[in-house]
């Protein structure tokens, strides 16, 4: 397993400081130390990783319990749609879902954002105005990340200018797997700074990193380099967020916060589908970082489906009984 801090000695969360932080600041000043750095961080037990993900993954919770997880995942919702046939039309429908996921119990709560391409983020901001919902929108070449650096940059700007107020990007892959670990880091300082005001989401795509080790390196870049959350997937690549890539990245989360008084999010995305899934997740967060990520300003599920589930478990807790598919709406 990998090195365990106690979480009793979290600091409390500091305002974002962007890229280089002490005592990190020597760390860039070329590849070689990057390198260096990168691979002298603690390895990962991959065995130890699985195991104490599925341990945690076994935990049961009361009926009280579950319904305010449930309540806390809906609330955590990134609402997506990310396909070639996405139109106008669609966005306002999920917009108008995620203003009240259930029409039937105005009780439910909103979900924290509504995730579309950057070309629909202006419909998704009319959509959602006056809600507090936010509008992410993915970039730099999602899903592949394969373009020059200057339309990447472009890619952003125009989510930003079309109304986006998170960006969800997707690191380089090719220049992460082949030791250009500085390259990968200057994008994210780019991307970043071309975000202004909208925070950034760093997508690690895990499932194309091939060890639980690169995990643990490709998030201290996104941290180092100023991403506000480390996300795991696409959502276009299997596998995606598993528990124990979930573990070895919220193990990170919470070292460099120990480390750096910095606090980063994170968003686990792909293949989460049922309240279980949900909550498990919920769990893991309780029981490696603690309360404080309990929280949509620090804890996001990339979704469609998931939502779905949500709400007719939500509604068997209400109701006492289990409601068809045809009482939620398809996305």
């Amino acid at each position: 397993m990998t090195h365990v801090l106690d979480p009793d000695a979290l600091p409390g969360a500091t305002p974002a400081v962007h890229a280089p932080l002490p005592p990190y600041d020597d760390v860039i000043r070329s590849d070689a130390a990057f390198r260096a750095f990168l691979h002298g961080l603690p390895g990962v037990d991959q065995v130890g990783a699985e195991a104490r993900a599925a341990q945690l993954g076994t935990r049961s919770i009361k009926t009280t319990s579950k319904a305010w997880a449930i309540d806390m995942a809906i609330s955590m919702v990134d609402l997506t749609t990310l396909e070639g046939a996405d139109t106008p039309g669609k966005v306002r429908s999920l917009a108008a879902k995620a203003k009240q996921p259930d029409p039937s119990d105005p009780t439910t709560p909103r979900v924290a954002a509504v995730c579309v391409y950057g070309d629909l983020a202006g419909v998704a901001r009319e959509a959602l105005a006056g809600t507090g919902i936010h509008v992410a929108a993915v970039a730099t070449a999602f899903p592949s990340g394969r373009a020059s650096r200057a339309v990447k940059i472009a890619d952003v700007r125009d989510a930003v200018e079309n109304g986006a107020d998170e960006i969800d990007m997707v690191i380089d892959r090719g220049a992460f797997l082949t030791g250009r670990y500085l390259d990968v880091y200057e994008e994210i300082v780019a991307v970043k700074e071309a975000c202004g005001d909208a925070h950034l989401k760093v997508i690690l795509e895990t499932g194309e990193l091939k060890t639980l080790d690169n995990v643990r390196r490709a998030s201290w870049i996104a941290m180092l380099a100023g991403g506000d959350f480390i996300k795991t997937s696409t959502g276009k690549v299997s596998p995606a967020a598993t528990l124990p890539v979930g573990l070895v990245m919220l193990e990170a989360v919470r070292d460099f916060r120990i480390a750096t008084g910095r606090q980063i999010g994170f968003k686990p995305a792909g293949g989460i589908r049922t309240t279980k899934d949900a909550v498990k997740h919920l769990v893991m967060i309780n029981e490696t970082v603690g309360p404080d990520w309990l929280d949509p300003d620090w804890f996001r599920f990339g979704a469609s489906s998931l939502l779905n589930d949500l709400l007719l478990q939500r509604q068997k807790l209400r109701t006492g009984h289990y409601s068809g598919p045809d009482y939620v709406t398809v996305d």
